[in-house]
């Protein structure tokens, strides 16, 4: 890949579009849950800006956790082991779940993910992202709110990386 700057980064989904989009998505799963809470579950490091946001605009009693995982070691290639860096703080135990992502694409780690979440007996356990990749899935995955789908281009900005920068762009680019 070359060099990338912010100058070799093209504009995907603005600002305006991905808050409005959380805004729907909010609406959404205040709706869902009506005289529920909701416990999002951000999974680090991509998904903080968006798990921050969404929860903003939930009107619904909210509590949040963090995990980080990896299936990628020191490959480019997932390599289908789900390691957890970080593991929850609180039980999840008989509340609604909701999982928060900046990215699905292969849905390897997701899948695998959920499945270990489950066994710990939410009461419901909903996946949310910012952006799907389908074209890349080789695993699937019940996503419950999408963001946006997205052509298999690399994109960066809105807590997505490249070698741990961009993530505060304020929108979604992809490199030229």
């Amino acid at each position: 890949m070359k060099e990338v700057t912010k100058d070799t980064i093209k504009v995907l989904l603005s600002e305006e579009q991905i808050l409005k989009r959380l805004d729907e998505i909010a609406a959404q799963i205040n709706k869902e849950f009506e005289g529920e809470s909701v416990h999002l579950v951000c999974i680090l490091k991509g998904s903080v800006f968006i798990t921050c946001e969404l929860a903003r605009r939930i009107t619904l009693p909210v509590t949040m956790d963090f995990m980080s995982v990896s299936s990628y070691g020191n490959e480019t290639k997932s390599s289908g082991r789900v390691k957890i860096l970080k593991d929850l703080d609180e039980s999840i135990e008989g509340r609604n779940v909701i999982v928060v992502e900046d990215i699905i694409d292969s849905g390897r780690t997701l899948a695998h993910l959920l499945q270990l979440l489950s066994h710990r007996e939410p009461k419901k356990l909903k996946l949310c992202t910012l952006l799907d990749k389908p074209d890349r899935r080789e695993v699937e995955v019940n996503v419950d709110y999408i963001g946006f789908k997205i052509p298999d281009a690399f994109v960066i900005g809105y807590g997505l990386d490249y070698m741990q920068e961009f993530r505060n762009l304020p929108y979604v680019g992809y490199v030229e």
